[in-house]
């Protein structure tokens, strides 16, 4: 069987017999939603956050949970396998979520396009879906998507995407050098990749004709607003009367996007959650879209 498919039946496999640790950290309440959106996670790659992202999953609550795609790299773990007990406490965590209750709804991306094959199936209660409309409380429908559909780099050279990903690598692991150095030194993490995305105008580029493809295509769908992610940037704006909305991602900017009880929705930045680290905390840097 082919390592995809065998890592599907082993996520199946725990939730009918796994049970991860209770929470050891009662002091900070979780924090109460009625839905909320995560992507691109990229479990089993080096570039995951998986302890930001657990601290993340135990200190909140919500309704429904959707999985906005590249929760796991699949292109990664088919060059090198890399899965750390983290990352295995990370889907523990949400097929514990949802046998307590919490709907969870997987939506896949392109780095775990092999999900794909599992269309409409459920797997330990996390439901496989190609996209989805979600109503909020206020009565708006957001259409979800991961969003790799509008990526012309994905859809017209493949081969290109690959070629990207794997200098992109190279890029992180730079990076994760250069931050071990600044934490010897005292300094704060600093993110290489976002940086050079920043500076970088054909990215900037990039990243606004995404936006607008995707608004237009919910548009069409009828929906007051989307909801995506797979560029890495957390972003929450009007585009022509559709409110665009991109979760962001688990590897730069540790970001969610929330419901509140009254529809009210937010971008959520994590790090500011979290307990300041320490300077023997590692950092971890970003993998490619």
């Amino acid at each position: 069987m082919q390592r995809d498919d065998a890592f599907l039946r082993a996520w199946h496999d725990t939730a009918t017999r796994a049970l991860d640790p209770e929470d050891d950290d009662r002091v900070r309440p979780p924090l109460q939603f009625r839905t909320l959106w995560i992507s691109d996670l990229h479990l089993g790659t080096p570039g995951c956050q998986a302890r930001a992202l657990l601290d993340f999953l135990k200190h909140t609550e919500c309704e429904t949970l959707f999985l906005v795609g590249d929760i796991i790299d699949g292109w990664q773990l088919k060059r090198h396998w890399y899965w750390p007990q983290a990352h295995n406490d990370v889907i523990q965590k949400l097929l514990r979520k949802a046998r307590k209750g919490t709907r969870v709804i997987f939506i896949p991306g392109n780095h775990d396009e092999f999900a794909r094959k599992y269309l409409h199936h459920n797997f330990g209660g996390i439901d496989v879906a190609e996209e989805w409309i979600h109503e909020t409380a206020d009565g708006r429908k957001l259409w979800i998507i991961h969003g790799d559909l509008f990526d012309g780099v994905i859809q017209c050279a493949k081969w290109l995407a690959y070629v990207g990903d794997s200098l992109y690598e190279f890029t992180l692991k730079l990076n994760r050098h250069l931050n071990s150095l600044r934490a010897r030194l005292g300094l704060p993490y600093w993110s290489l990749s976002k940086y050079l995305k920043g500076k970088v105008k054909r990215a900037v580029s990039y990243v606004g004709d995404f936006e607008v493809a995707v608004a237009r295509e919910a548009r069409k769908r009828g929906a007051q607003g989307v909801v995506c992610g797979h560029i890495h940037h957390a972003e929450m704006r009007d585009i022509d009367g559709i409110l665009y909305c991109n979760d962001g991602d688990w590897v730069e900017s540790l970001t969610a996007l929330a419901e509140h009880a009254d529809g009210t929705l937010e971008i959520i930045d994590w790090a500011q959650h979290m307990p300041v680290p320490t300077k023997a905390t590692p950092q971890r840097e970003a993998v490619a879209a």
